[in-house]
């Protein structure tokens, strides 16, 4: 049911990575070289995905390049959302995707995520799911949608300076083709007529009354390949085995790219999901843990005989 597992997610964003814990992102580098090994440890077959990049910049490909991480990584992945967050136009994704593959030839290039949010119109994301769909199917092997679902107001975003940031924020609770309450919106069914071709990203929160639901609509919509994530924090909950059980069966039916990432606080150099660990084997024996509990390598002699 995995396809890949991606090693955290926009290491070079401040969202997801502190830059005052590891201004040079050398922690980053041997926690996702330790990783990146136990994965491939635990079944060869699994692709190995560098956290999607947002912004997408060259130059931090060139550094991981420097640092010897793409020696154990099988695809760069690029985050992109130029009709909400980036200073570039939607029209410049092939562009933006020529960049990374001019540094990087020899590995796939997927974009993991791709969105258009419903924060002015719902006209505005319907264009872009359309948009999306001409620029990069068939120019990159992998697309995800991000998202299914808007994030409810209630939950809050995953970001540093939340309202702060003024429309940058609120902007996070509107990128979903299906409003919190259920409703669809507008690029639904043009999102539906691409299914087959783009997928999509979707989180789980722990426990997320969601998910049945989710299932449900992907199934309907044709979607075909998945982009979700199990936290490293939420490992250390009550009952987490028993949740990221009952999420990896649910969406057993898609071939899902698995994204491990948010530093437990009680680990990390800080006290913060952002933060590098203090052990950055720690990490690893997670994502080893994970892949052997969801995605075990089959035996060859049972594969010759299946």
């Amino acid at each position: 049911m995995i396809e890949a597992a991606m090693l955290w997610n926009e290491p070079n964003n401040k969202s997801h990575w502190d830059p005052e814990v590891d201004p040079e992102w050398t922690r980053f580098a041997e926690m996702t070289i330790g990783a990146a090994k136990a994965v491939e440890a635990a079944n060869p077959a699994v692709k190995r995905v560098l956290g999607g990049i947002s912004p997408i910049d060259p130059h931090f490909i060139r550094r991981m390049i420097g640092y010897g991480v793409l020696d154990h990584i099988d695809v760069v992945a690029l985050h992109g959302f130029p009709l909400d967050w980036n200073l570039w136009s939607i029209h410049d994704w092939p562009a933006k995707v020529a960049e990374i593959e001019a540094v990087v030839p020899e590995r796939e290039i997927w974009v993991t995520e791709v969105g258009v949010g419903s924060f002015g119109a719902e006209e505005v994301q319907q264009f872009g799911v359309d948009r999306t769909a001409e620029l990069l199917v068939g120019r990159v092997p992998r697309i995800f949608w991000y998202s299914l679902f808007d994030l409810p107001m209630e939950w809050g975003a995953t970001t540093r300076h939340r309202e702060a940031e003024g429309s940058s924020y609120y902007r996070h609770f509107h990128m979903g083709l299906i409003k919190a309450d259920g409703t669809p919106k507008l690029g639904l069914d043009h999102y539906a007529r691409h299914a087959a071709d783009m997928g999509l990203m979707q989180w789980f929160h722990f426990e997320d009354p969601r998910l049945d639901d989710a299932v449900a609509w992907m199934k309907r919509l044709g979607v075909k390949h998945l982009r979700t994530g199990l936290s490293w924090a939420d490992y250390f909950r009550p009952n987490a085995l028993d949740w990221f059980d009952r999420q990896m069966e649910a969406l057993a039916d898609f071939e899902t790219t698995v994204t491990f990432c948010f530093t437990p606080e009680h680990l990390g150099i800080a006290e913060h999901h952002t933060s590098a660990p203090r052990d950055p084997a720690g990490f690893a024996d997670f994502c080893a843990e994970m892949i052997e509990r969801y995605a075990p390598a089959v035996p060859m002699r049972a594969a010759a005989n299946g």
